[in-house]
């Protein structure tokens, strides 16, 4: 993320969630630059502002250096005005099954940036962990 990015926060400082929505209306996340039609972007969409359905799971004991051990993923589908978007990523707990919902929650820090072959200043840490709803 850029340092533009950054300046571009959505509410409580976190950036957004970002997917794109194309002249289809499809939506992608992550964004691509060009859509399942061969379009350009024509909208930003923020997936933070909507929860999601977990539609399956699995829980890693084996993760790579940084990452916490358990760890658990999900994907999960978000409803956006109709249209189906999923994305893969880390939950909160792991204590997750398919069919809940769940909301997507930023975290600074999403695997610890000290461990690891990259350096803390190339790449992005943060990102967004889905939480159970209850």
């Amino acid at each position: 993320m850029s340092d533009s990015d950054h300046s571009a926060r959505a509410d409580g400082g976190r950036p957004p969630m970002r997917a794109a929505r194309y002249e289809d209306g499809s939506i992608t996340y992550p964004p691509h630059p060009v859509g399942p039609d061969g379009s350009e972007p024509v909208e930003e969409v923020d997936l933070s502002a909507y929860t999601a359905e977990v539609i399956t799971w699995t829980t890693s004991h084996a993760t790579p250096p940084g990452v916490r051990e358990p760890n658990t993923l999900a994907v999960v589908e978000f409803d956006v005005e109709g249209t189906p978007v999923r994305a893969l990523g880390q939950c909160t707990t792991d204590e997750v099954d398919i069919g809940d919902a769940v909301e997507p929650v930023y975290v600074e820090e999403l695997r610890d940036p000290d461990v690891g072959i990259r350096e803390r200043e190339s790449q992005e840490w943060d990102g967004y962990r889905f939480e159970p709803i209850e």
